[in-house]
């Protein structure tokens, strides 16, 4: 992976890859693209994920260590898809975000959705599930710092993560029944998904209140040791 040198290279694709090249990706492959090529958009939006997480490298030395990391969460991530009802993907995500930094949390999100997908199914909805939990993941690490001293508003923050997804989700289900945004359609859905909506909130809430303690603590005592 190249490693980004100039602080200012760094800052604007912080900026402008999370914010509006992959958006714009994403809507592009709903848009234009057949839904039989729809893993192009897929690898699209992973490479600049990866560009992503490249750009929060502030020493070579410690790109590996945290790849290693994102590695396991993504893994941990994977196996938590497998749990009915209630998934862990988006609780994890916020955890690497608050002590990896945002990069490495989009990353996970991401990357958790289209290796999950290669069992649970790929598809054009695929592309949406990473751009939602990255950023998910992204913006948690924005706000790293109140949320790891505030548990009550972390949790509030997983509760509006949950429907946050649930709303990217919807502008998919839309653009898939229309062909096109259709905001009629669109209030339609976010009606009719409610008891997802709360489901998707309650399981962030549950998971960060279980996980976010002992997860931060093993996370922070590996970033201090190895300096990432």
């Amino acid at each position: 992976m190249i490693l980004i040198q100039s602080p200012k290279v760094r800052s604007f694709i912080r900026f402008v890859v999370p914010f509006v090249v992959i958006p714009l990706i994403v809507l592009w492959g709903a848009v234009v693209f057949d839904r039989k090529k729809h893993i192009i958009i897929s690898l699209a939006v992973a490479f600049f994920a990866l560009l992503l997480f490249a750009s929060g490298f502030e020493r070579k030395s410690t790109g590996s260590r945290r790849l290693v990391i994102v590695a396991v969460m993504t893994a941990l991530c994977f196996a938590g898809r497998f749990i009915p009802f209630l998934k862990p993907i988006a609780a994890l995500t916020i955890i690497t975000a608050l002590y990896l930094g945002g990069e490495a949390g989009f990353l996970v999100g991401a990357l958790s959705a289209v290796l999950s997908n290669f069992y649970f199914g790929q598809g054009p909805w695929t592309a949406f599930q990473m751009l939602a939990w990255g950023m998910i993941g992204f913006i948690a690490g924005i706000l790293a710092e109140p949320l790891k001293r505030n548990r009550w508003l972390l949790l509030i923050y997983g509760a509006v993560s949950g429907v946050a997804y649930s709303m990217i989700m919807d502008i998919w289900t839309v653009m898939w029944y229309a062909e096109k945004f259709n905001f009629t359609l669109y209030k339609g859905a976010l009606i009719t998904a409610l008891p997802y909506t709360l489901s998707y909130a309650c399981s962030n809430v549950i998971f960060l209140f279980a996980l976010a303690p002992s997860f931060g603590k093993k996370l922070g005592r590996i970033k201090k040791k190895y300096g990432v």
